[in-house]
């Protein structure tokens, strides 16, 4: 018999500890704990999800788990409808009301092609990318001054050129209220611009544009063989920074290295500030996949971390994928995430570039973290037993998995000569098969950074 007596909140409470149990721990917390129930009326009970992906995906993977369960707990036949998250739910009236002061006129226009979640709290910092930050926030802070205007912010991608882009225009809505922010990609300029013609309304065109007091656009290298678009965007250009206004542009590269651009452009490209942003280093991808991992709703153990950070290296926007394929994969699986299952998922990222993306420089800091001596030390001329022993096994390790030339693993080792070389990989052949410690040592090491030609 149904239990009308029961309230909205108690009925999904007792159908979360239910779906506790009977799921994963981080396919609940990432599919289960974001739902909130909303209100119980006879048979419907209500469900607040966060977005419409999040709606599909339960809907596609979880549906029949979520009405069996409540159900259960209803103790009958329950109708469950979803609504989904308003994009700004949270304390609503102030919140629009001060954005409303803010953004006095056409408000929705300023803020729509913003990524409010592109903070620069949420940038994670590394060597790679201090110089780079420093400048967009020192941008902000000095709107239109001529030595970071423009500000061309270029690099490779998934880098997070993008990221620190939207976070200029994000830091300066909260602190420049007043401030008309236009945010756009090189591809919309260009189809903004092809569509004005179309519809008679370049006029119209260039206002949009040409209002702003921060113009940010993405990827100006797309602009190469366009000359009319070209063409407009310098007037743009021209008109908002005679005017003091600050203009962000993201690339792919120096300005000075693009072609198919105007001499003019360029010129004008180059006359602020350029900083590049390089690939993460080793201890920065760590910090990123925690982070990323966090965001997803993910706990994973440090050797996972480690794992990923180790042999995913080119940028962020694949280490983002590299977790949302590990949630995916056990999502689907309905199995929990374990270094077998990242190793799976990194090799079909991967593929075979796993192997040529790994370095010397990454095996000897794994024997390092494994054999707890310093990597200086490693590479230097100490002979003392236990750092001669982790050298040899990183030599060994170097020609096992890379195949290395002999002569270039010695100039990796201080310049030692091929016999050395060859000796430490004979010695280490050797202790494998002789001694029980050092085979499994190197037998694990080998696994690990080697587990692409597994």
């Amino acid at each position: 018999m149904e239990n009308y007596t029961m309230t909205h909140t108690d009925l999904w409470k007792t159908t979360k500890e239910n779906l506790k149990k009977t799921h994963p721990q981080h396919a609940f917390s990432t599919w289960f704990e974001p739902i909130t129930s909303i209100a119980l009326n006879n048979n419907n009970l209500i469900l607040e999800v966060p977005n419409q992906f999040f709606f599909e995906w339960i809907q596609s993977h979880y549906k029949k788990s979520i009405q069996k369960q409540t159900e259960d707990a209803f103790g009958g036949t329950i109708n469950i409808k979803y609504t989904v998250t308003p994009e700004n739910n949270e304390s609503e009236k102030e919140k629009n009301q001060s954005r409303a002061k803010t953004y006095s006129e056409t408000p929705k226009q300023k803020l729509k092609n913003i990524n409010r979640h592109y903070t620069f709290s949420s940038f994670i910092e590394g060597s790679h990318n201090q110089f780079a930050k420093a400048a967009a926030l020192s941008t902000v802070e000095s709107l239109g001054n001529k030595a970071f205007n423009p500000l061309v912010i270029y690099g490779g991608v998934g880098m997070g050129k993008t990221h620190l882009l939207h976070a200029i225009g994000n830091k300066t809505i909260t602190e420049k209220p007043g401030k008309t922010i236009v945010c756009a990609s090189s591809e919309k300029f260009t189809l903004d611009f092809i569509s004005s013609i179309q519809k008679n309304k370049t006029v119209e065109f260039s206002k949009s544009y040409r209002k702003a007091d921060v113009l940010l656009i993405d990827d100006i290298q797309f602009f190469q063989g366009k000359e009319q678009t070209q063409e407009q965007f310098f007037h743009t250009f021209n008109e908002l920074f005679q005017n003091g206004k600050q203009i962000v542009m993201t690339a792919d590269r120096y300005p000075g290295e693009m072609v198919g651009l105007q001499d003019r452009l360029l010129s004008r490209f180059k006359s602020g500030l350029s900083v590049d942003i390089q690939p993460p280093d080793f201890e920065t991808r760590v910090a990123i996949v925690m982070e990323k991992a966090e965001q997803n709703g993910l706990k994973l153990s440090y050797d996972i971390i480690e794992l990923i950070g180790t042999h995913i290296k080119k940028n962020i926007r694949d280490i983002e994928s590299t977790i949302i394929r590990l949630l995916a994969h056990s999502s689907l699986s309905n199995t929990e995430i374990d270094y077998s299952l990242t190793k799976k998922v990194i090799k079909e990222r991967l593929g075979k570039s796993a192997i040529t993306d790994l370095t010397v420089e990454d095996i000897v800091r794994r024997v390092s973290e494994t054999t707890h001596i310093k990597e200086r030390e490693i590479v230097g001329a100490s002979r003392k037993m236990e750092i001669t022993e982790a050298r040899q096994i990183s030599i060994y390790l170097c020609r096992e998995i890379l195949g290395t030339p002999l002569v270039s693993i010695g100039m990796h080792f201080g310049g030692r000569d091929h016999s050395t070389v060859l000796h430490a990989c004979k010695v280490i052949g050797s202790k494998t098969k002789k001694d029980h410690r050092i085979g499994a040592l190197v037998g694990e090491l080998k696994n690990e950074l080697s587990f692409a030609l597994n």
